[in-house]
């Protein structure tokens, strides 16, 4: 009876989900053009798949190795199923009794892993999502045991005629469990939707970019402010790329990026799985009240609770009263809490694009609508009046510097190093930093010189903001100013300035060689160009900022400066790739959504914690966040400050680094920074 059942049955749950797969890519299709290569994604999705998403899924060792049991006993079983069950090959005499073991083997692992699942949703942590999923373990365990059990008689280990017609009806049921929601609910929504929609995600990725050893791929594209029939930003669903809607239907609704997400931590509005679904909830239209996840941390603030969003994919997505309230996918509040930290992209095993999404939306509300809310549009003022937030007079950027003589573009025309400023010139807390840093350079003999009053601000805060036009302006005119003169390398002390300079002037024709400045201070130390002093203060921690971290993978250089301080680091629980943001950026002090606490007020809590008596930072707006803390009980100090303090005079002269660099300048004819 099972012989006639199983072909039946395993090709009408595969003829569904063929259905279901053509309806879930009629709502991707909805979403705007994005050219892909179709062949050339498919052909690198395996690789994708094993290597750069099992790099993200494996730092949960537990989880990496429970993933691998049921994932790949899944696919594994799946396909020898049909080849036995389906194909009849399990009658083969040649074939029969090698692919029925392969199948009994692949099909136990599977089991094996359902069991870790049934473990983990016992008592599931707060981030995971209940509802749907909280049966997953049991179909898993279904698929798994009911495949298993058929296939004893193609091995010989049950008679073929096994079991009474009750037994194979009871049978059959298990086993059509099991392909209802691990191959049909693959493509008409389920536990599994992200299985599918996730393969076809890696392959087809907005950021292909981002896939390899190393590779980064962290700035926000660019709009085509020329194009009229272009939407500027993302008022509905419909006008994210159809690549991007597949994105949000991949979410597996692990929570990752809730666990990491600091406005969620303060009780701001933003929850980035909730976001993330009630995008899906707009892809196909409806509501959101069967999300079975966290809600949005602060309802009580303003922030609607579940099940009162609606949204559809041609309707706005924030209504256009939003700022007053009105009805609609997603609260205006939930994407200005965001500080665009990328906290969520780094640790969502999906490699979903929440940062790239939520600028698209702001864009809308920015640039369409007005809607940049507090201080955002006095702010956005000031950068159209004057090229900087502030609103200061642009002639006094150097004021700071008047009596450090510094040497200027326009005088020089070419220096081994553009040395830039940022708007920091204009706060008297990061003049400090900008002393310090000028007497490193200086200390080292580096040539140097700066824009002065011809630098404008990189236009981070702008695009952060959604305000691309303005943010294109003042790239364009950065990247005119600096065509005129010649130099190697740009240095900052500036992370938000680092990675636009770096990364995203580049597709407006600006590519530059930028180094965060810890980055060229291990290097001139490491030359021999620097000499310090021994430490003599007290327990040092390091707060590692998002757009140097994160953003560009710098995590070394910072902490090897201070090794050659001789500090030792007192790590804060959450470092490296895991840092906790300050709650500076994404122009989150000027959008000030209100939450239970404040992001900084955690984060120098993770310092208290650390036992450290001082904070080393590598970034202005970390250190106007922290300093801002009241009742801290740790300093903050730039690790420029902490350089500049511990120089000893003539570090060229007493370094025998620095005398081998100088001998190869002498005999070779090249500067002191080609050599390095």
């Amino acid at each position: 009876m099972l012989e006639t059942l199983l072909p039946i049955l395993i090709f009408a749950a595969l003829g569904l989900a063929v259905i279901g797969a053509w309806r879930r890519v009629r709502l991707w299709r909805q979403g705007r053009p994005s050219a892909v290569p179709l062949l050339k994604g498919l052909a690198a999705m395996p690789r994708r798949y094993l290597v750069d998403l099992h790099h993200v899924v494996g730092r949960d060792k537990v989880m990496s190795n429970t993933h691998v049991a049921t994932a790949g006993g899944f696919v594994a079983a799946a396909v020898l199923m049909i080849l036995v069950h389906g194909l009849g090959l399990g009658s083969s005499e040649a074939l029969g009794g090698v692919l029925g073991w392969l199948l009994l083997a692949a099909s136990a692992v599977m089991f094996v892993g359902s069991r870790f699942v049934a473990r983990r949703r016992r008592n599931p942590p707060a981030r995971l999502s209940r509802g749907p999923w909280m049966r997953l373990p049991k179909s898993l365990a279904a698929f798994s045991l009911g495949v298993f059990l058929i296939t004893l008689p193609t091995v010989g280990l049950l008679p073929a005629d096994f079991g009474h017609w009750l037994l194979a009806l009871l049978l059959a049921a298990v086993v059509v469990w099991g392909l209802g929601e691990m191959v049909f609910g693959m493509t008409w929504g389920g536990p599994m939707k992200h299985a599918f929609a996730g393969a076809l995600h890696l392959a087809f990725h907005r950021r292909a970019e981002r896939f390899g050893e190393g590779n980064r791929s962290t700035g926000l594209k660019a709009l085509d402010l020329d194009d009229e029939a272009a939407p500027l930003g993302v008022e509905k669903p419909a006008d994210f790329t159809w690549n991007q809607l597949l994105g949000f239907d991949a979410c597996v609704q692990c929570g990752r990026c809730e666990a990491v997400c600091p406005a969620f931590a303060a009780g701001q509005p933003l929850n980035p799985k909730k976001l993330i679904q009630d995008m899906v909830v707009g892809l196909a239209g409806g509501s959101d009240a069967k999300y079975a996840g966290s809600p949005h941390p602060s309802q009580g603030l303003g922030g609607k609770p579940v099940g009162e969003h609606h949204g559809t994919p041609h309707g706005p997505i924030v209504a256009p009263d939003a700022m007053t309230g009105g009805k609609a996918l997603v609260d205006a509040e939930t994407l200005w809490s965001c500080t665009t930290c990328r906290a969520c992209v780094e640790e969502c095993p999906m490699m979903i694009e929440h940062v790239d999404a939520i600028v698209d939306m702001r864009r809308h509300l920015t640039l369409e609508r007005g809607q940049t809310p507090n201080k955002g549009a006095e702010v956005l003022d000031n950068l159209i009046a004057t090229d900087n937030p502030g609103g200061f007079d642009p002639g006094s950027r150097l004021h700071w510097a008047a009596d450090l003589e510094l040497p200027l573009m326009a005088d020089v025309k070419q220096a081994e190093v553009l040395l830039w400023l940022g708007d920091g010139a204009f706060d008297m807390r990061n003049q400090r930093t900008l002393r310090s840093l000028v007497k490193v350079l200086r200390a080292a003999g580096v040539e140097f010189a700066v824009l002065g009053t011809e630098e404008r601000d990189s236009g981070d805060v702008a695009r952060r903001l959604g305000d691309e036009a303005t943010f294109q302006s003042l790239a364009r005119r950065n990247i005119a100013t600096l065509s005129k003169y010649r130099f190697r390398r740009i240095v900052t002390c500036d992370p938000h300035s680092f990675h636009v300079l770096g990364n995203e002037y580049g597709e407006l024709g600006g590519n530059y060689e930028v180094f965060h400045h810890s980055t060229f201070i291990a290097e001139l130390y490491d030359a021999g160009r620097l000499a310090f002093a021994p430490w003599k203060g007290g327990s040092v921690t390091y707060h590692d900022p998002c757009y140097l971290g994160r953003y560009n993978g710098e995590f070394d250089a910072p902490r090897n400066v201070l090794k050659a301080l001789g500090i030792e680091v007192k790590e804060m629980e959450r470092s490296g790739f895991r840092s906790r943001c300050c709650g500076g950026g994404g122009g989150a002090p000027i959008t000030d959504i209100p939450g239970e606490r404040r992001i900084p007020d955690m984060r120098m809590n993770d310092v208290k914690e650390s036992g450290a008596e001082l904070v080393a930072v590598g970034c202005p707006q970390c250190t106007a966040m922290l300093e801002g803390v009241v009742d801290a009980t740790a300093e903050v100090r730039d690790i420029a400050e902490l350089v500049a303090d511990a120089l000893v005079a003539n570090a060229q002269m007493e370094s025998p680094a620095a005398e081998a660099v100088d001998a190869t300048r002498r005999s070779t004819g090249k500067t002191a920074e080609e050599v390095i």
